[in-house]
């Protein structure tokens, strides 16, 4: 029997299996595959929770958390006697917080599906929502409707927009309620309701209307400044502020602003509010107090009744502004706490929008005599003695310049021409004089700048006009004599504001060339410009001329015999939305001898009554309502 073959693999001649180190091989590969992947795991997990720790605190605290800021009352505004100007008053409003509704929310929706369901309509889920939550949202406006009698309705792009943007304040159902209603609402919301009544501020004006663009207006705004708040990282709302949008409001808006409260909250993950982490409540800003004279402030604005133009009052010793008024004007709590379509529209209408005092433009007419005077004094052409026959015309060229008294006012010198403001002289000697003399002087006295009374807005358009200015302007024409004797009277191309004529007569009072006018009380000593460098002599016969004029003179109306004022007038023409308008002025100071206060007044007139408006009929008698209540007389 033949033994069977025996089954044997073939070894290598040392007696190794030569499939073996491959195999190995193989392994080795495999367990520093999975080797590395564990030592890349390792490091990968290390990293994170040692090297990116505190980036991943800082995604889950941004994911978590939310901040939510509330701007502090603003600062109250204050009379140089202390007596408030713009304070701050109660502001109610009935709200929801949608975050405590969502359960409401959910259960309508599902209504509204079921509803869609049973009438085999598809089920837009987006429209749904939307109308889930309008519907909630109005059911409880419709409560306040019961108890207030009336008939408001919801706005679903409102609450569509409050959800997706500011989920964590409160969505205002009925704001700024009246005291009537706030007083019901108390009593009749229970207090486990979803509605509830918030209290904030909103700016009031005790005076109404006085000073309205002096003190300027605010408007509602989320742009207030943090100031070092933490949580500058975190999603934040922000509850609506204010900001000063004209006169002083928007001029000292950072000193007004009160300091910003915040609150960081910790949210869901569909970012409803869960438990409040920190608190710090907001603060009042600071107060102002100003140069304004309330009591001036109101006796200017009655004496321009129902008139068109602006009165301003300096203060000659500090440059303080004791009255500023524009008139027409308009009720500052009407535009509080916002200003609605209806409002602004009445204001525009009436022209009232324009601060007139440093944003008018007129050309001065008589009252720039002074100036004219100045010129001629310094250029030698008038002396105590100069005489110019006045017969109530004046050729210039081929040009007849009458005077406003027509038969003339005979032999005039410079007192008695500034007394009479007899025009004839003043052509005369501003043509002797010349218009670069003219125009430097009121270049002197800062005519051709704005004076840097801190309102926003004040007009730089001022204008000096001079031959260059004129060529620039009209493509090469010439000046004219006939020019120069139009602003010899204060005519022509020349144009100013009442706050620089004010600012004028209050330098000329101090025998300065300016006076810096100043809104704040007591805060810094006023800019003075160099001397009128004049011989005293020379100065003499102007306020003596100005003297005369509010004794017997054109500007008599402005003072009294136990007032003396020292005043200029003049009346201007102008053509106002195409029809001819007559320009009252009147620049002055009181008393003569110790100059306190100086006083610029313009009336626009109105085309229909242009043959009642002068500047020593119109002008005058408002100035002497403000001299008669600063001086207590």
């Amino acid at each position: 029997m033949v033994p069977a073959r025996s089954r044997s693999r073939t070894t290598s001649p040392e007696g190794k299996d030569p499939g073996r180190p491959a195999v190995h091989l193989r392994l080795r590969l495999f367990f520093a595959l999975i080797g590395l992947c564990m030592a890349t795991l390792v490091l990968g997990l290390g990293y994170r929770q040692l090297l990116q720790k505190e980036e991943f605190a800082a995604a889950e605290e941004r994911q978590n958390y939310r901040r939510i800021l509330m701007p502090g009352p603003r600062g109250n505004i204050y009379d140089r006697e202390g007596r408030l100007l713009v304070g701050n008053r109660p502001l109610f409003s009935a709200v929801v917080y949608l975050n405590e509704l969502r359960p409401e929310f959910r259960r309508e929706y599902y209504r509204l599906v079921r509803r869609q369901r049973e009438l085999g309509l598809s089920a837009d889920r987006f429209t749904l929502n939307t109308t889930a939550r309008r519907n909630v949202v109005q059911k409880y406006l419709q409560r306040l409707n019961r108890v207030l009698e009336r008939e408001s309705t919801v706005d679903s792009r409102d609450i569509e927009r409050h959800f997706s943007q500011s989920l964590l304040l409160p969505f205002p159902l009925i704001q700024d309620l009246p005291p009537a209603e706030y007083a019901l609402l108390i009593e009749k919301i229970p207090m486990d309701s979803p509605i509830q009544i918030l209290s904030g501020t909103a700016r009031w004006y005790p005076f109404k209307d006085a000073a309205a663009h002096t003190l300027g207006f605010v408007s509602d705004s989320t742009e207030f400044p943090e100031r070092g708040l933490p949580g500058d990282e975190l999603l934040t709302f922000r509850n609506e502020g204010s900001i000063g949008r004209s006169g002083l409001e928007k001029t000292f808006d950072e000193r007004l602003q009160g300091k910003t409260g915040g609150e960081i909250w910790t949210v869901d993950p569909g970012g409803f509010q869960y438990e409040r982490v920190t608190h710090e409540p907001a603060r009042k800003g600071e107060d102002l107090t100003i140069s304004l004279d309330i009591d001036i402030q109101l006796a200017a604005e009655r004496a321009m009744g129902g008139k068109t133009g602006a009165v301003v009052a300096i203060e000659v010793a500090t440059g303080e502004v004791l009255a500023l008024a524009s008139k027409p004007a308009f009720d500052l709590n009407r535009l509080s706490p916002f200003l609605s379509f209806k409002v602004d529209q009445e204001i525009r209408e009436q022209g009232a929008w324009l601060n007139r005092a440093v944003q008018g433009l007129y050309p001065p007419g008589s009252t720039f005599k002074l100036l004219t005077a100045m010129a001629a004094l310094r250029e030698g052409v008038v002396v105590e003695e100069s005489t110019v026959t006045c017969n109530g015309v004046l050729r210039v060229g081929r040009r007849l310049f009458h005077c406003h008294r027509r038969s003339g006012h005979g032999p005039e010198q410079l007192v008695d021409a500034i007394r009479d403001s007899c025009n004839v002289f003043f052509y005369d000697r501003g043509l002797a004089a010349g218009v670069w003399a003219i125009a430097d002087e009121a270049r002197r006295f800062r005519l051709d700048e704005p004076t840097g009374i801190e309102l926003p807005g004040e007009t730089r358009r001022m204008l000096v006009p001079d031959p260059e200015w004129k060529a620039a302007r009209f493509y090469g024409e010439s000046w004219f004599p006939g020019d120069t004797a139009n602003m010899a009277i204060g005519q022509g191309f020349l144009l100013l504001t009442p706050m620089q004529m004010a600012s004028f007569a209050a330098a000329l009072a101090r025998n300065t060339t300016f006076l810096q006018p100043t809104l704040l009380h007591a805060d810094a000593p006023a800019e003075v410009g160099p001397p009128i460098d004049l011989p005293p002599a020379q100065l003499a016969l102007l306020h003596e001329g100005m003297r005369q004029a509010g004794e017997r003179g054109t500007a008599r109306l402005a003072g009294g015999p136990r007032m003396p004022v020292a005043g200029k007038t003049g009346t201007a023409q102008v053509r106002k939305d195409g029809e001819p308008t007559t320009l009252a002025w009147f620049v002055g100071y009181a008393p003569v001898e110790n100059p306190r206060v100086a006083v610029a007044v313009l009336v626009e007139g109105v085309p229909a009554e242009n043959t009642t408006y002068g500047g020593g009929s119109t002008a005058a008698p408002i100035a002497k309502a403000v001299f008669s209540d600063y001086l207590g007389m």
